[in-house]
């Protein structure tokens, strides 16, 4: 190991010399680092394989799709596209509330305190 040590050390200081390193992006800001801590730690790989690929979690999918059919229900006049929104509004709320709890969300005293908070929060809607 202290082989390979020794030879990443010396490409990085031969970089050093030519001067690589000295306008490289975000130079003298903080660190973006992702905040997973709300992730368990034996999913934080998978969620940032996932956020690297573009890929979000299903139920930040289904928090936006359900934020977006509530827009639509403010803005929808006609009574048949209303019903249609509703019952797929109804399937959403069913599938996200069923991913809380096989996640283990629903038994945790914060988000049954919190429950309703953060579902307006993720929904988008400022009152119930």
């Amino acid at each position: 190991m202290d082989f390979l040590y020794r030879i990443a050390e010396d490409k990085i200081r031969e970089a050093q010399q030519r001067g690589e390193f000295r306008d490289l992006k975000g130079k003298g800001k903080p660190l973006e680092l992702d905040d997973l801590s709300h992730v368990p730690e034996e999913l934080r790989a998978g969620y940032r394989m996932l956020k690297n690929a573009g890929m979000i979690p299903e139920e930040v999918q289904l928090s936006r799709d359900i934020a977006s059919l509530n827009g639509l229900l403010a803005a929808c006049r006609d009574e048949g596209e209303r019903s249609s929104l509703n019952k797929e509004l109804s399937v959403k709320r069913l599938r996200l509330q069923s991913l809380s709890g096989s996640r283990g969300w629903d038994h945790l005293a914060a988000y049954a305190e919190y429950e309703d908070k953060i579902r307006d929060k993720l929904e988008g809607e400022t009152s119930r």
